[in-house]
């Protein structure tokens, strides 16, 4: 076979042409235009907003359809567009407890919860846990025990001790300590929870446990240098004017 004269081949042996100039524009042309054109992704992972986006909540059994944009924590849904204000908003960043609700029967901080992310979800606030206005035998350890105070703290408090009976229904004072370590209460009624959690569980009589009034019964019974609290007439004179100022 002769020689081409220009590659040493001859012309049988010569490489089979490779990519020309104009397969290589070609090809970047319809590259560009590929990646030019985005593929349209599914509907589920639209994003969503930044307005108003529909949402639909099971709350304490009950269906809630709104409209709150992407941005809407849990508890501003609850509080400002449900109404179901027993939630409470105290740190907003998830330390305190505040506004611990149950989700699928777990407790969370709604303040750290987006609303849209627990669409679908089952939803139980302070409000879901009476049963046609009666309370349950641990609201009622909670009044009886005087476990709240200023009550900012109460319903998670309630909710995170609810979530501890549910698993276990006689807990050891420790094990509700450690329930509640998430919980803070300011007033300092630890020690009220945990005797109302006794209540409920049936661990601690009611007659075990002084109320309130068995409370300030032994404190009028308190003694001052010798003489009683009781005794004093300016103890008298200013518990009658609360009486007097209650009545009224």
């Amino acid at each position: 076979m002769a020689d081409d004269g220009k590659t040493g081949f001859t012309r049988d042996e010569a490489p089979s042409r490779g990519l020309t100039r104009r397969d290589l524009v070609r090809g970047t042309l319809v590259g560009a235009i590929a990646t030019g054109v985005k593929a349209k992704p599914p509907a589920e992972d639209l994003p969503l907003g930044p307005g108003p986006e529909p949402l639909t909540l099971k709350i304490n059994g009950a269906v809630h359809r709104l409209s709150v944009e992407p941005r809407v924590m849990l508890v501003d849904a609850l509080r400002e567009r449900i109404g179901l204000t027993g939630t409470k908003v105290v740190c907003g960043r998830g330390a305190c407890g505040a506004c611990t609700v149950l989700v699928d029967g777990e407790t969370a901080c709604s303040c750290l919860l987006l609303a849209h992310d627990v669409a679908g979800r089952e939803i139980t606030t302070i409000e879901g846990l009476a049963a046609n206005g009666e309370l349950t035998p641990l609201q009622k350890a909670f009044v009886e025990a005087d476990a709240l105070q200023c009550g900012f703290c109460t319903s998670g408090m309630v909710l995170s001790c609810h979530r501890l009976l549910a698993d276990n229904p006689r807990p050891t004072r420790p094990e509700i300590r450690a329930a509640v370590a998430g919980n803070l209460c300011r007033c300092g009624t630890y020690n009220h929870v945990f005797d109302a959690v006794e209540r409920a569980a049936g661990t601690k009589t009611a007659s075990a446990i002084p109320g309130p009034v068995e409370s300030a019964l032994s404190a009028s019974r308190v003694t001052v240098r010798g003489s009683r609290l009781a005794d004093d007439s300016r103890v008298a004179a200013a518990t009658l004017e609360a009486m007097e100022a209650e009545e009224v």
